[in-house]
């Protein structure tokens, strides 16, 4: 017989939820007949699996110790030491700077990617140990493509991951790229349309929102503003408002201005050049800012309105600081190129979405934050004003 006593880390789940990884290598159809039979019990009482776990819950496994071991052994992957570029860490969250080329989950049973190495740092400063494993798998929130570099967040606790995947399925945490893209574009544009994905050659097509829905489409949104031109490449800030595979690639080839240096939706001439010139690995994606909603609720009540960035990789900042537009040409923000910052749900309120980059939004003002930090700040819809360059 075993007892397990609940914490504050797994509490809020469903009993059967807690078993189903606590004795993860039993079937379903084992744990329900042991409810059934009074073998598992919540409290010294019978239960269902649907109870809502409390702290201090105690649960009863009246099985062998043969039995428990079978069903509870825990294999930790030995994957290969991997440095983690982490901007903030709380006992619930950690906040990575993912680079290009790192899986954000498996898609293979042997693959490594950045959950394995956020478990193996977990186990390493002993945050986590094997046992714990048992009850939360610490895992990521939100995932990036393989070749995009940026902002990930993932749950150490069981109420990080509840509360954060809560808050990127509602799209209430602001998302916001930086890239860098073939042709020159002056004006902040909010593009909507169709996204079809085809699942056997993991590619996506885009369609303008005036054009028939096809079948099984999703609609997209995205929104963009220009940061600075040299005329042949723009760099850019797109806000994902809606979350779709591959949607900002696919978008702005949609319009005839591709993420230099992508394989999939990209111009080979442009990539090419990019490789050459600056030794660009990947397309010129980075998920460099995350902005939190007020309001959020104990444990993460401290994270209202702050906002956190992620410094770009080397090729894309050697990129951008060629791109020679100001003194010194380097890289700056938008208070050094002469476009101010203009907030994106207006400009979705103010006039009908563009599929050719045609419209632009009111003028404003706002503040902007450096990159590889965090700071208090407030929701997206109060701190992205823009004005075009004049």
């Amino acid at each position: 017989m075993q007892t397990v006593t609940i914490t504050e880390q797994e509490a809020g789940q469903r009993l059967d939820h807690f078993l189903g990884k606590y004795l993860s290598r039993a079937g379903k159809g084992f744990v329900y007949k042991m409810m059934r039979k009074k073998n598992i019990t919540l409290n010294g009482k019978k239960c269902g699996g649907d109870e809502r776990l409390k702290p201090g819950d105690e649960i009863r496994l009246f099985l062998s110790d043969e039995t428990i071991r079978a069903f509870s052994e825990i294999t930790v992957q030995e994957v290969k030491k991997t440095p983690l570029a982490i901007v903030y860490e709380d006992a619930h969250i950690l906040l990575i700077n993912k680079p290009a080329g790192m899986l954000s989950q498996k898609a293979r049973p042997e693959d490594e990617s950045l959950v394995e190495y956020i478990i193996r740092y977990l186990l390493d400063s002993g945050n986590l140990t094997e046992e714990s494993l048992k009850r939360v798998k610490p895992s990521v929130c939100n995932r990036l493509d393989r070749n995009t570099s940026g902002l990930v967040i993932a749950g150490k606790s069981l109420q990080g991951l509840q509360i954060m995947s809560d808050l990127i399925k509602s799209r209430a945490i602001g998302k916001f790229y930086l890239c860098i893209v073939k042709g020159a574009l002056k004006q902040p544009v909010r593009l909507c349309g169709w996204l079809l994905k085809d699942e056997r050659n993991n590619q996506v097509r885009v369609f303008a929102e005036g054009a028939p829905r096809p079948q099984e489409a999703v609609p997209i949104r995205t929104a963009y503003r220009p940061l600075k031109s040299d005329g042949r490449y723009t760099l850019l800030e797109v806000e994902l408002v809606t979350g779709r595979p591959h949607q900002i690639r696919a978008h702005l080839a949609s319009i005839g201005h591709p993420i230099a240096g992508d394989p999939k939706y990209g111009d080979s001439a442009v990539n090419r050049e990019v490789k050459k010139k600056y030794r660009t690995d990947s397309q010129l994606l980075h998920a460099w800012r995350l902005v939190m909603p007020d309001g959020l609720a104990a444990p993460l009540s401290h994270l209202s309105g702050r906002e956190f960035t992620a410094d770009m990789p080397e090729s894309m900042r050697r990129m951008a600081a060629g791109m020679h537009c100001d003194k010194g040409g380097r890289f700056h923000m938008a208070r050094k190129t002469g476009v101010e910052i203009q907030d994106f749900e207006k400009l979705s309120c103010s006039g009908t979405c563009s599929a050719n980059g045609s419209h632009a939004g009111p003028g404003g003002r706002g503040n902007s934050a450096g990159s590889g930090s965090e700071s208090n700040g407030s929701r997206p819809s109060e701190r992205l004003r823009m004005k075009t360059e004049k």
